[in-house]
């Protein structure tokens, strides 16, 4: 076993989420393209008595500390499939926003997984660890994956997409997080009784992602939560609006909110907007990413 091992993992963008009808089982089948972007979390796990989380960073008192957390449940979900004690203290490093509709969650749940399997020198298959990611939450995988990808059933089936250059982004942390449960329901209601097309991916997005055209992905970005979103905090309307203003090529809310998401052309836009959102007064804080990014990967060990 080794001493210890850390994980870094990134956030994630929904650069199209396209959602269907509620299924029986009360999830909606997605087609949803995630593109990870360059905001992480580590996750460090180390040799304990007993199954411990803790966690420092921005917003970290709203981390849950119990084996809610995510990254509790993938040492857990791993230690029982290889008949392991899961005798593990994972420490969290959080960057990434919290409830922010980023998976921040999902990210700390795949970090653990890789990092308790190399401490604990399990050597699970990649699909291994992905079905447990797949067990574990719908975003979960991805941020195992990273990159970009197509995400389908209720967004645990990968199909990795090739991304032809880089791509700029800004996000705005909004005050609050925003209930996913809760969006889905708005989103439920706010379609009642109409005809909700089956979700396909965009050949437009998939495309621009391929050439890498920046311009070509911001006339092609959606999100079908988006109206529920603004429904349940209409505020977000006025940080979408500066962030347009101050240059941005398009914006959406990600996710499932409330954290939203600017494309921009290069670097230096993307510092202007991040500027002008914050003088704004719209929202918290502005972060300034490049994507795609790494998945989870182990940094040290």
């Amino acid at each position: 076993m080794s001493a210890a091992v850390t994980v870094r993992v990134p956030a994630k963008v929904n650069v199209q989420l396209a959602v269907g009808a509620a299924r029986p089982d009360g999830f909606h089948d997605l087609a949803n393209v995630f593109l990870a972007v360059g905001l992480y979390d580590e996750v460090t796990a180390t040799p304990a008595d007993e199954l411990r989380i803790t966690c420092s960073g921005p917003d970290a008192a709203q981390v849950p500390l119990d084996r809610t957390n995510l990254a509790a449940r993938a040492a857990l979900a791993l230690a029982e499939r290889y008949g392991i004690t899961p005798a593990v203290h994972l420490h969290i490093a959080k960057d990434i926003p919290v409830a922010g509709g980023m998976a921040g969650g999902s990210a700390d749940g795949a970090a653990a997984l890789v990092a308790c399997d190399a401490l604990w020198g399990t050597g699970a298959s990649r699909d291994e660890l992905l079905a447990i990611c797949a067990e574990l939450g719908s975003d979960v995988p991805f941020s195992l994956v990273g990159g970009a990808a197509l995400g389908t059933g209720r967004g645990e089936k990968l199909t990795p997409i090739e991304v032809g250059g880089a791509f700029h982004w800004v996000f705005a942390v909004a005050d609050g997080g925003l209930s996913t449960p809760a969006v889905y329901g708005e989103f439920d209601r706010l379609t009642a009784g109409t005809d909700v097309p089956e979700p396909t991916a965009s050949p437009a997005l998939l495309a621009a992602l391929r050439s890498g055209d920046s311009g070509a992905l911001a006339a092609a970005l959606s999100n079908d939560l988006q109206p529920a979103a603004l429904s349940l905090r209409p505020s977000l309307a006025d940080t979408l609006a500066a962030g347009t203003e101050a240059g941005a090529l398009a914006a959406l809310v990600s996710g499932s909110g409330p954290t939203t998401a600017f494309l921009v052309a290069d670097e230096a836009a993307a510092r202007k907007v991040a500027d002008a959102l914050l003088a704004s007064g719209t929202c918290r804080n502005a972060r300034v990413a490049p994507a795609p990014a790494r998945g989870a990967h182990v940094v040290t060990a």
